[in-house]
C-alpha cells in the first residue's frame, strides 16, 4: 500500500513539474493580449451606434433590428472587400490610422452604388503577432469611417496566425450589410437612354487599387517613399500621398438616391473605368468620356511617366481622379452637381451615354486620353 501511494505521488506531482506542456503563448498566440484588445475596441465601437444596430463587441453575432428602420419594402445587400497591397506601404511607413478608412470605404462604396444605406460593418484582422497599438490605430480608422457613413461596427475577428504571417505583418478584410427600398435599387437600366449625362465624383488619390503596379514602379525606379513629393499634393512625403484614404461617397449620394435623381452609379475600383462602368449599363448602351473635363491629379501623371504607362493601361488600372460616376437624366444634372458640391464633394460632367456601335461593341470610349497624361 505504501509503495502504491509513493508511486501515485511521484506520477501525479513530481513528474509533471519536469514535463510541463507547451502553452498557447509559447506557440505565439497571446489570449491575454487578444482579450485586452477587445476591451479597447468596445468603447470605440460604441461610438458607431445607429438606429437598429447596437454595436456591442464581444458577443458571437451582431444583431440588426429592421423594425426600427421604418423601411416599407426593403432589400438586404451584402459586400466584402479588402485594401490590397496598399497594406505593404502602410506597414513599411508604420502608418496605420488611415488604412481602416480604406477598408470601410471599399465596402460601403460598393453598397451605395446599388442605392443601399450601410447598416453594419465587420472587420477581419489577421497578423503574425498582435500588436495592440497598431491594431488600435487600424480600428480607430474603421470607427471614423463608420461614423462618417452612419454604419455600425458590430463585430469582427482578430486572428493571431504565426507561421502564416510574419510578426510585423497583417492582413485586413471587411464585410458590410446595407438596406434599400425595392423601388430605389440601382442601377435603373430600363430608364437609361442615349443623351443621359455622366457625372464624375472626384477621388482623393489612388484609393485602394493598382498598388501592385505602384510598388513595381517605385521598386524599378528606386524611389524613396519618404522623399518630398515631386508632384502637387497636400502630403509631405510620397508615401503619405500614396496612403491618402479612399473617399467615402455614402453621405453625399444617399439623399440623391432617395430623391431618385440618379439612374446608376459605378464605383471606380479594380479594373477602373473599363471594368466597372459596363457593370451598370444595359448591353446596347455605352458611355463616351472626355478626359479634358476634369483635372487629373499629378500623382497619376507622375506614375504614368515613371512607369512609361500608356493611356489605356492608366484608365483600366487607376481611377485617374474619378472615384465614382453617376448616370443622370439631363434635367437632373444641375441639382445633382449642386447637392454634391454642397456636401463638399467635387463633381463634374465628364461624358454622356451613347448607343453601342454594333461593329465595335465598345461600351467605354475616351476622348483626349493621351494628352491628359502629358
Amino acid at each position: 500500500m505504501k509503495k502504491t501511494v509513493v508511486f501515485t505521488f511521484i506520477l501525479t506531482t513530481i513528474i509533471p513539474l519536469y514535463t510541463l506542456g507547451i502553452t498557447y503563448q509559447e506557440a505565439g498566440v497571446s489570449i491575454t493580449r487578444a482579450k485586452n484588445f477587445v476591451d479597447i475596441i468596445k468603447p470605440l465601437a460604441s461610438k458607431t451606434f445607429r438606429p437598429g444596430i447596437n454595436p456591442e463587441i464581444g458577443g458571437f453575432s451582431g444583431i440588426c433590428d429592421l423594425a426600427q428602420l421604418n423601411y416599407k419594402d426593403p432589400l438586404i445587400l451584402s459586400t466584402t472587400d479588402g485594401v490590397g497591397t496598399k497594406l505593404k506601404i502602410s506597414q513599411e511607413l508604420n502608418i496605420h490610422d488611415t488604412i481602416g478608412i480604406d477598408l470601410v470605404a471599399m465596402n460601403v462604396n460598393d453598397l451605395i452604388v446599388h442605392g443601399a444605406e450601410p447598416l453594419v460593418f465587420l472587420d477581419y484582422f489577421a497578423t503574425g503577432k498582435l500588436d495592440i497599438k497598431i491594431a488600435s490605430e487600424i480600428v480607430s480608422g474603421i470607427v471614423k469611417a463608420c461614423q462618417l457613413s452612419n454604419c455600425a461596427l458590430s463585430g469582427g475577428e482578430t486572428a493571431q496566425m504565426p507561421g502564416i504571417y510574419k510578426t510585423d505583418e497583417y492582413d485586413l478584410a471587411g464585410f458590410a450589410i446595407g438596406i434599400v427600398e425595392r423601388d430605389q435599387l440601382l442601377p435603373k437600366c430600363e430608364s437609361m437612354q442615349p443623351g443621359d449625362i455622366v457625372i464624375g465624383l472626384s477621388s482623393s488619390g489612388i484609393h485602394s487599387n493598382g498598388y501592385s503596379l505602384v510598388r513595381t514602379i517605385i521598386e524599378k525606379n528606386k524611389i524613396n517613399i519618404n522623399d518630398k513629393p515631386p508632384f502637387q499634393t497636400p502630403y509631405s512625403t510620397i508615401g503619405e500621398a500614396l496612403l491618402a484614404p479612399t473617399t467615402l461617397y455614402v453621405k453625399p449620394l444617399l439623399p440623391l438616391i432617395k430623391q431618385q435623381k440618379i439612374k446608376g452609379l459605378a464605383h471606380i475600383t479594380g479594373g477602373s473605368f473599363y471594368g466597372n462602368i459596363p457593370r451598370i449599363l444595359p448591353p446596347h448602351l455605352g458611355v463616351e468620356l472626355d478626359m479634358e473635363c476634369w483635372s487629373i491629379p499629378e500623382i497619376f501623371t507622375w506614375l504614368c511617366h515613371k512607369g512609361s504607362i500608356d493611356a489605356h493601361e492608366m484608365t483600366r488600372t487607376f481611377n485617374c481622379g474619378i472615384g465614382m460616376i453617376a448616370i443622370v437624366a439631363p434635367e437632373n444634372v444641375d441639382t445633382v452637381i449642386k447637392q454634391l458640391q454642397n456636401e463638399g464633394q467635387p463633381a463634374y460632367i465628364i461624358g454622356k451615354v451613347i448607343p453601342v456601335i454594333a461593329q465595335h461593341n465598345d461600351q467605354i470610349i475616351f476622348s483626349h486620353s493621351g494628352a491628359s497624361f502629358d
